[in-house]
């Protein structure tokens, strides 16, 4: 809880931070990655360039002092938020002391940004917002660490390539199991892992995965290749994947994290995705198919064209196993077999008790979010996954 002679200042002083957000984000980012090169290999290149990953830690601070003071998402809505953060930290082997390090420079460029404003008392007041996200953050990531059984200073395991399959355009899966000879870790469909990739220039680059089919075996992930457009550049990781990782190759894996995870229940489920979002429904469809046969699933997918849609194979596979499945799919190229252009919501057939698990772009997830909102699917009921950063403002945008 925010101090009560903090509540005021924060108030007062929230407008101002919101409005030079992105540029207390892009002096933020700048200057701790400008005087720690070391600290680029937590991020993504590809998110820096786009300017993606710089408008993330910062807007998430802000929007925690909206729900400090009242004005943000409510309690159980910023604990969703801080699971999101927590379990993504850990998939990078965050540390506790590495908050010290960014609660300096997320300061200093306060100050850099908004000046002579800032009075030791608006300084004082932001740093206790800080430090009090900061917490929660520590505190739940330390759980995660125990419950995976890791040590967060050593996070990653090495895990051997032992196929590589080509699923669509741009699209490949790797079947991974441990090095070690020990059997591959449990995880909950719908998890990701990281994989840490020592590039050939000598970085190292981390990056999320899903895994794409339901625990028991190997691990799968799929990968896309990442093409840059309007001059940002081709995904460094993906390209790697692609063009140089070959079958018996060993690659280093954090444990699974994340939480678009099946919740227990017996309600007809509904799995939308879009392009290579289909990756966390596609396992959570093969855990449904081995474990309830008999629950009803409904799945929708969306992609340009056939030869970009990844993955059909396996849903139409672990559909068939299922006493009740339903499968439409929509190409914006029109396509024999497939529904033509953008996922109309009112077309999706919809049982009022469905659970809803939804992965794709965020403006395909805002606009089928919204379709599903009118149709009486509320917010409690629809589950999703972004990839990339997730972006939180003061005012909190639907996703």
């Amino acid at each position: 809880m925010l101090s009560p002679t903090s509540v005021p200042v924060v108030e007062a002083t929230l407008p101002v931070v919101a409005q030079h957000l992105d540029a207390i984000s892009g002096v933020f980012y700048d200057t701790m990655l400008g005087e720690n090169p070391d600290l680029l290999n937590l991020f993504s290149r590809s998110a820096q360039a786009t300017g993606e990953q710089k408008q993330a830690l910062a807007g998430a601070v802000a929007a925690f002092a909206t729900h400090l003071v009242g004005q943000g998402p409510d309690a159980s809505v910023f604990d969703h938020i801080v699971e999101r953060i927590a379990q993504r930290h850990c998939a990078l082997g965050i540390r506790p002391e590495q908050y010290t390090t960014v609660g300096r420079y997320l300061m200093g460029a306060v100050g850099k940004v908004l000046g002579d404003a800032v009075t030791p008392e608006i300084a004082a007041a932001w740093d206790e917002v800080y430090w009090l996200f900061a917490a929660r953050l520590i505190g739940r990531e330390a759980r995660i660490y125990g419950e995976a059984g890791v040590d967060g200073a050593d996070p990653w395991r090495e895990y051997t390539v032992v196929n590589k399959i080509h699923e669509a355009h741009d699209v490949v899966s790797f079947l991974l199991a441990p090095a070690d000879g020990g059997p591959a870790p449990h995880f909950k469909p719908g998890q990701y892992v990281t994989v840490a990739a020592d590039l050939p220039d000598g970085t190292r680059q981390l990056r999320q995965y899903s895994l794409s089919s339901a625990t028991g075996g190997p691990l799968r992930i799929t990968v896309r290749r990442l093409r840059g457009v309007s001059g940002t550049p081709d995904g460094v990781v993906s390209s790697w994947l692609h063009d140089d990782v070959q079958v018996d190759d060993v690659l280093r894996l954090s444990q699974p994290y994340g939480d678009l995870t099946l919740r227990d229940g017996t309600s007809p489920l509904l799995l939308i995705s879009a392009g290579v979002g289909i990756t966390p429904i596609t396992a959570i469809l093969d855990h449904v198919a081995r474990t309830q046969p008999g629950r009803a699933v409904t799945a929708v997918h969306a992609d340009r064209n056939a030869e970009r849609h990844p993955l059909r194979t396996d849903t139409a596979l672990h559909g068939s196993r299922l006493r009740s499945f339903d499968h439409q799919v929509w190409y914006e190229e029109p396509t024999a077999g497939a529904q033509a252009g953008r996922v109309d919501v009112d077309l999706i057939p919809l049982d009022g008790d469905a659970e809803v698990y939804l992965c794709g772009p965020v403006p395909f997830m805002q606009h089928i979010r919204a379709g599903l909102h009118r149709r009486g699917i509320p917010d409690e009921r629809i589950r999703y996954e972004v990839f990339g950063s997730e972006q939180y403002r003061p005012v909190p945008v639907a996703v």
